[in-house]
């Protein structure tokens, strides 16, 4: 794994594609919190509990100033397929897939011997700062109450 980010470090800049074929570009999303969701691979149970978890907060997380995108080295074709089957329709499955897994480096968690990233949540804040970080044991599901509370001031 490459670097570790810390509390209050400027979050890396990245630009990539959802499961529509649409760029999203962290920068440009200054002024709201980012929640960036970060899952091994689509179409495993852990991470489709994962997503469907930010799905089901899209009021709480509006409330909160803050968006939630999820991130995998699986194809974009791959994040529309799996979107579709889990009924996502707000939260934006983003594909890290070339460079194979080169966000998830940025953000040092990229495990390149299995060529997928760790089960990770980063909240980026308004200013564009690491505000929270969490690395999950692979087969835990990212506790969304805990994520939710990491939003709220301080």
């Amino acid at each position: 794994m490459s670097k570790t980010l810390n509390l209050g470090d400027e979050a890396p800049n990245f630009a990539l594609p959802d499961q529509h074929g649409e760029y999203f570009h962290l920068a440009d999303e200054r002024g709201k919190k980012i929640i960036l969701s970060f899952h091994p691979l689509a179409f495993t149970g852990v991470c489709a509990l994962q997503m469907q978890d930010l799905e089901a907060q899209q009021e709480a997380l509006k409330q909160r100033n803050a968006i939630a995108v999820g991130i995998s080295v699986d194809s974009k074709a791959a994040k529309k397929a799996w979107a579709n089957q889990l009924g996502i329709v707000h939260t934006r499955l983003l594909a890290d897939f070339w460079p194979h897994g080169e966000v998830a480096e940025l953000y040092g968690i990229f495990r390149a011997d299995e060529g997928i990233s760790e089960r990770a949540v980063f909240i980026v804040d308004e200013q564009g700062r690491i505000l929270w970080k969490k690395i999950y044991p692979i087969s835990e599901r990212p506790d969304i109450q805990e994520i939710l509370a990491a939003l709220e001031p301080a």
